[in-house]
């Protein structure tokens, strides 16, 4: 009788020991590793544009501003992520260097590959971070933010905001035209409305 072949499985220490030495991007869940693809222009633009604004609106306070490179630890669920963006201001995230834990704001560009995951599965993970106030999805192909936030009965409520509206960040004290965000960025919605 044959058994099948299995993925190997890892504890958390073995994978950020076995992430540190890889080339390549791998997000952790609950002992499994998953590879993360490439990014198009239009997600890198928008998560940079988003962090430059991030850093440059918290510069000089306790909170500090990450980029797709900094893994952001989800111990409820045993996993590690790659958001697009976020923000911790805790005190505790200063003892580690090589991921996160506490976060206030998460943003995920959306990608026409994962925006169901973003929407679903990993929502439901980063809920479960009781430092979470803010979650925001970012569409790459028009001017389109779901921002959902925390209320003071722990419900998540949407606050969506399109091209002409301005997106508040209120866990980190930032309003943002829409438009400053998409700057540079080439969307359907922008492309129909030049021709």
């Amino acid at each position: 009788m044959t058994v099948p072949a299995t993925k190997p499985q890892f504890d958390a220490p073995s994978y950020l020991a076995w992430e540190a030495e890889q080339p390549e991007k791998h997000e952790y869940l609950d002992g499994e590793v998953f590879a993360m693809a490439g990014a198009s222009e239009s997600h890198v633009t928008l998560a940079g544009n988003l962090f430059m604004a991030l850093r440059n609106h918290l510069r000089g306070s306790p909170c500090s501003v990450f980029i797709s490179d900094m893994k952001l630890q989800v111990e409820a669920d045993n996993a590690f992520f790659y958001p697009d963006v976020f923000v911790t201001c805790a005190e505790s995230d200063r003892a580690h260097s090589h991921y996160k834990a506490a976060p206030s704001l998460v943003v995920e560009v959306l990608s026409p590959t994962t925006s169901a995951y973003d929407r679903g599965a990993k929502f439901a993970a980063y809920r479960k971070l009781p430092s979470l106030r803010e979650y925001a999805l970012v569409d790459t192909e028009r001017l389109s933010i779901d921002l959902f936030r925390r209320d003071e009965t722990g419900h998540w409520v949407l606050y969506p905001s399109e091209g002409g509206d301005t997106v508040e960040f209120a866990s980190v004290g930032l309003n943002m035209p829409v438009e400053q965000l998409y700057e540079d960025v080439s969307t359907a919605e922008k492309r129909i409305a030049v021709e």
